[in-house]
Parts: C-alpha cells; sequence; structure tokens
C-alpha cells in the first residue's frame, strides 16, 4: 500500500507559531538564530530549498512529513533572503549572530582598556554589522558600492569617536563605569550604521504588501518604521551581552583565582556573553513581528491611492521589516 501524500493545505508563507503574539515570535527566532544552522552543509540547504519550493509548486515529495516541512522551511529561512530569495552570505545569516557576536563582543568588554584595542575591535564589530545589515536589508532594493562604504565609514567613525571619548571621559571614575563604554559605542554606532546601510528603502520605499502578500507599492514611510523597530531591537540584544557581564567580570576580577589566571579573562568573557546572546538574540528579534504592518492612513499620500486602487479599501499594509 502507498503511502499517503502529505496535503498542500500547510501555509509554509508564514512562520509555523502564531506571529501576533510575543511568544510565537520568540519560538519562530529561536529557529531561525539556532547557531547549528550555521554548520549545515551547502546540499542540506539546497535540499532544504528544493522541498520548500516543491511544496509551494504543489510538487509532492516522497514520504515528506510535516516536521521534516517544517524543519526544512526553517532551514530555507535562515539561509535565504525572503525577497530576493538568493543564498545570504554566511556570516550575515541570523543563525551566525551568536557565536561571532559573542566572540567580537566579548573581546571588546575584554580590551577596552588601551586605545589600540578600542580602536581595532570596534572598527571588527562595526565591519560585521556591515556585512549583518546588507545580508538582512529589507526588499529587493540593490545598495550601491558608494552608499554602503559610506554608511560602514560613518558607522566605524561614530563608534571608534564615541567609545574614544567615553574612555576619555570616564578614566577618573570606578572600573565598572569604564567597562560599559563599548556598549554606549555600539548603540551609537547602531543608530548610524542601520540607516545608512538601507538608506535606498528610506528614498525609494519598500514593497508593502496586502495580507495575503499581494506587492501593491512602495513606501518610505513603511522602511522609515521597519529601520527604527530595527534599530531598537538590535540595540536591545546588545544590552544583556554589554550589560550583564561587565558586572560579574567586575567581581570576579576581584578574586585570587582570576588574579592568579588572567588568561581566563577573555573566555570567561566570551562565555558569559554568548550566554546572554543565546536568549538576548531572539527575544529581541520577537520584539516585533517579521511581517510588520501599519495603517494604511500612515503611509504617503500618492502611496495611500495606489493601495486604494490595486487592494481596495483595506486598512492595513504589511511589510518585511528586515533583521
Amino acid at each position: 500500500m502507498m503511502p499517503e501524500e502529505m496535503p498542500f493545505d500547510i501555509d509554509i508563507q508564514e512562520p509555523r507559531w502564531d506571529q501576533s503574539t510575543f511568544v510565537g515570535r520568540a519560538k519562530h527566532f529561536f529557529m531561525v538564530t539556532d547557531p547549528r544552522n550555521v554548520l549545515l552543509s551547502a546540499e542540506t540547504l539546497d535540499g532544504a530549498k528544493k522541498i520548500v519550493e516543491n511544496y509551494r509548486s504543489r510538487i509532492p515529495t516522497a514520504g515528506l512529513t510535516e516536521n521534516q516541512l517544517w524543519r526544512a522551511k526553517y532551514i530555507y529561512d535562515s539561509a535565504f533572503h525572503p525577497d530576493t530569495g538568493e543564498k545570504m552570505i554566511v556570516i550575515g545569516r541570523m543563525s551566525a549572530q551568536v557565536p561571532m557576536n559573542m566572540t567580537i563582543t566579548g573581546c571588546m568588554l575584554t580590551f577596552y582598556r588601551t586605545t589600540p584595542a578600542v580602536v581595532f575591535w570596534q572598527w571588527v564589530n562595526q565591519s560585521f554589522n556591515a556585512i549583518v545589515n546588507y545580508t538582512n536589508r529589507s526588499g529587493d532594493a540593490p545598495i550601491t558600492p558608494s552608499q554602503l562604504g559610506t554608511a560602514y565609514v560613518s558607522a566605524t567613525t561614530a563608534a571608534v569617536f564615541t567609545a574614544l571619548g567615553l574612555k576619555s571621559l570616564t578614566k577618573h571614575l570606578p572600573s565598572l563605569v569604564g567597562r560599559f563604554v563599548p556598549f554606549a559605542a555600539v548603540a551609537a554606532a547602531n543608530c548610524i550604521n542601520i540607516p545608512l546601510m538601507r538608506q535606498r528603502e528610506l528614498t525609494i520605499g519598500i514593497p508593502v504588501t496586502d495580507k495575503n502578500g499581494k506587492r501593491l507599492a512602495e513606501s518610505t514611510k513603511a522602511a522609515q518604521l521597519a529601520i527604527a523597530q530595527v534599530v531598537i531591537s538590535r540595540i536591545g540584544m546588545a544590552v544583556p551581552a554589554m550589560a550583564i557581564p561587565p558586572i560579574i567580570m567586575n567581581s570576579l576580577e576581584k578574586r585570587a583565582f582570576l588574579k592568579r589566571r588572567p588568561w581566563l579573562n577573555a573566555p570567561l568573557q566570551v562565555g558569559l556573553v554568548g550566554l546572554c546572546l543565546v536568549f538576548a538574540t531572539p527575544l529581541c528579534c520577537a520584539l516585533f513581528p517579521q511581517k510588520s504592518s501599519m495603517r494604511v492612513r500612515r503611509l504617503e499620500p500618492e502611496v495611500q491611492a495606489l493601495v486604494r486602487v490595486k487592494g481596495g479599501d483595506i486598512e492595513r499594509v504589511y511589510f518585511n521589516k528586515g533583521l
């Protein structure tokens, strides 16, 4: 007897869990940011893509179960851009956030005492952020090399000057205060880096759709909201990883155990940051729905007119906010 084929009534365009609730979004992003996905081979990624694309085209895959379909969908989502469908740069994927950020942030928090170390690690961090922001940009709008360069140089400059300025101001304050300088620099840089990296979206807009995914127009107002949400999420991600370890390490460094073993400082810092990021990354990604929305009346007048023509009397439009 032949096994029954799985019906094509599962909506894999949407996440498995209810995205109108924080818990549902958190479950979704724990899957998307799973660091183990970075280790998947190109063959596994392409296999997942084939399963997802076949299912969307209503082409049956022999022996496929619902759990296997959802697993393939999340592997696909972790590696391919939701708007362009292109395979994303490995270190720019959300699944690389925890291993990459735990290393970079751990080193920023460890090597913050000298000016060359501050400059070097802020540069490394902003180089990584530039890759992440470009990889996870919203929409299918290309960014020119000059725009990419401007965003990168501006954010790196802002991060370095903020870090050095605060380092100078806090050198006579308790050592614990100085440990929070990297966080202030990262927050300032995020406020510059993300809008600049996605400046083309602010100029021409991002695609807005109806609830069924029908593309209606491009809106700069939607782009502004999307970028603001991403900036808030990114700063939120940094808070636990850059606020909790400094307090713990400030206490540990006074103990004889760590004084006798100073080489443990960096590994401990990286480990503490990693522990924070495992939870902070998905939970802060979940602060806002990935498929965000706004009222039609908040769009630009000309976009409102286009939406009325193509979408009828709808109240809300939807857009991918990016990550």
